[in-house]
């Protein structure tokens, strides 16, 4: 079951929102025609569309990478557009968790301070960063794989060190883009499972995929197409209204299996 916790104010919400690159030139494009969301402290949210649709360039403004042409974005209760960049920036490192499909951890650190990274530019003592991100490591399963570099970590590995710095700060929001694009099936399934278990914990996991196996895995489903968000689906563990494989080895390595039913 879902840790939702009942909470009048979401940890997201856009309103209008709207994002439109060139505008009133004849190259004009409308890479986000007016998108409402919320999402409550304790989701896990996908948000899934094909290339061009927009889920892209919604990860960036809910990530506070980029700004609206129009619309208000609240993250975690605060008014995004209300802040400086000093401002916009804290808030960037303190509320939100990024991880993404490509790691980007720095090679010639070790796993331990890859995650402990993070809490070097909010001023924690070095005592202090390393005893969390080892907390961290733990977390994720790595408890005895923090002195190793990424070289000499698996994918799988890799990418849990990176959901640890992404948990690091304790951030309101976990925001994975395409995080099992560059694993194999089983793996892949490891960390959406990993996910969901830190949902389970609390965590706002906010998934950005194209794959609808990938998005089974979240309690529900945001689709958008051309700007605009059609649909929203309701995905019970199992029954997500999308079609799946018959069995694993009928599975691509290039997709992941739905979930099971619990």
């Amino acid at each position: 079951m879902s840790a939702v916790v009942a909470d009048a104010t979401p940890v997201i919400e856009t309103r209008a929102l709207r994002k439109v690159y060139a505008e009133g030139s004849e190259a004009e494009v409308v890479a986000l025609a007016g998108v409402d969301l919320r999402i409550a402290r304790g989701e896990f949210v996908a948000i899934m569309g094909p290339s061009g649709s927009g889920k892209s360039t919604l990860m960036n403004l809910i990530g506070c990478l980029d700004t609206p042409t129009s619309g208000q974005y609240l993250c975690d209760g605060v008014d995004v557009a209300t802040l400086d960049r000093e401002q916009s920036a804290i808030l960037r490192r303190d509320k939100i968790g990024f991880v993404f499909q490509g790691f980007n951890l720095l090679s010639r650190m070790t796993a331990a301070d890859n995650v402990a990274m993070p809490l070097g530019y909010a001023g924690v003592p070095p005592a202090e960063r390393r005893r969390l991100a080892l907390e961290a490591l733990a977390e994720v399963g790595l408890a005895d794989r923090t002195a190793h570099r990424p070289s000499e970590l698996s994918g799988g590995q890799q990418q849990r060190v990176a959901i640890a710095r992404a948990l690091i700060n304790r951030p309101a929001i976990l925001l994975a883009d395409e995080p099992t694009g560059a694993l194999d099936s089983r793996t892949g399934e490891e960390i959406l499972a990993l996910f969901r278990r830190l949902r389970d914990e609390g965590h706002t996991v906010v998934l950005i995929t194209h794959d609808p196996e990938v998005a089974a895995y979240a309690d529900r489903t945001c689709v958008m197409r051309d700007g605009e968000m059609h649909e929203e689906r309701g995905l019970g563990i199992g029954d997500s209204g999308f079609e799946t494989a018959p069995d694993a080895a009928a599975v691509s390595h290039s997709s992941i299996p739905a979930p099971r039913p619990r």
